[in-house]
């Protein structure tokens, strides 16, 4: 058996750093932009097409360190590793900005939904409201938005990772 030379921890490290770093800066642009309320689309949009080129060159580099060689298990746990590193780091920063930065953010979550559920569905009763924005403000607590973080970003890395490594993968030759 070849000995394998790349390494899934160095290249998670390294590619879930820039993932996190790119989309904190995308966050603090929005939140300097005064936008961090209304969460616009290309934020999300952003963060994806971010996320999906992080993940696609960690593989790249993986399968290169890897001789050219990269399996379909290979490119999900490389991939999935960049996810959790990076949903770590995002959420570690989602957490110091809900307490620390702008710790009113909650309540002003809070508001923006309560004024956009009643412009949108202005026959909503005052027990509907209550109800749904007592579920809104339980999902908003710093531990659920902080496990919540960790698991989107593994979710959509996997679902990112199983295509890229459909498409990059090169099984190494069988030897019979």
């Amino acid at each position: 058996m070849e000995n394998q030379k790349a390494s899934v921890k160095k290249i998670a490290l390294s590619y879930g750093l820039i993932l996190a770093l790119l989309t904190i800066t995308v966050s603090v642009i929005v939140y300097v932009m005064g936008m961090h309320l209304d969460q616009p689309w290309w934020q999300s949009v952003l963060n994806f097409v971010i996320m999906t080129g992080c993940i696609v060159y960690g593989l790249k580099a993986f399968k290169k360190d890897n001789g050219g060689y990269l399996s379909l298990g290979e490119s999900l746990k490389t991939g999935l590793a960049i996810s959790l590193i990076a949903g770590l780091i995002g959420s570690l920063f989602t957490l110091l900005f809900i307490t620390v930065i702008e710790p009113d953010f909650a309540t002003q979550m809070l508001d923006a939904t309560r004024d956009k559920m009643i412009e949108q569905n202005p026959n909503l009763t005052d027990e509907q409201l209550d109800m749904t924005l007592s579920i809104s403000e339980k999902m908003m607590s710093p531990g659920i938005m902080f496990a919540i973080g960790i698991i989107v970003s593994l979710f959509i890395g996997f679902i990112i990772s199983l295509i890229s490594g459909l498409i990059l993968k090169n099984n190494r030759p069988v030897h019979q």
